[in-house]
């Protein structure tokens, strides 16, 4: 009994994928008699031809939007990277002028060697546990 219900199941589902010619393609219309059909077939050709192009024009599109949003937002890190990099200089800059400064000045007691030794020991963060 199970046998004969797998088979019928089976042979309806084939039947049904026979029937199903709605599908839209390119179809070969050369084999068509009748010039009314062959019309019809080559303007449904046409159509699905028009509606692909479309499609990949419209998706196409939207990468080249996705892509120059990206763009954009690099442009924009870069230019917050290129300020930071412009303070790191001036702040190191500011930072050799006061070394010069103080090695320069009359009595100093500490060289430079150890003044840019205190300056990175300023700039060094904390480290956990207050070692």
């Amino acid at each position: 009994m199970k046998r004969i219900m797998a088979a019928s199941v089976l042979a309806m589902c084939a039947s049904s994928a026979l029937h199903a010619q709605d599908i839209p393609g390119i179809e070969i219309c050369t084999a068509e008699k009748a010039m009314d059909r062959r019309t019809s077939c080559l303007q449904s050709n046409i159509d699905f031809l028009q509606k692909t192009i479309t499609k990949q024009s419209l998706d196409q599109q939207q990468k080249l939007d996705a892509a120059y949003r990206q763009i954009q937002a690099l442009k924009a890190a870069l230019i917050s990277q290129q300020g930071a990099m412009d303070e790191l200089k001036a702040s190191q800059s500011r930072l050799a002028d006061e070394l010069k400064k103080k090695a320069d000045a009359p009595g100093a007691k500490e060289t430079a060697k150890d003044l840019a030794k205190d300056a990175v020991k300023d700039a060094a963060p904390a480290k956990p546990g207050g070692k």
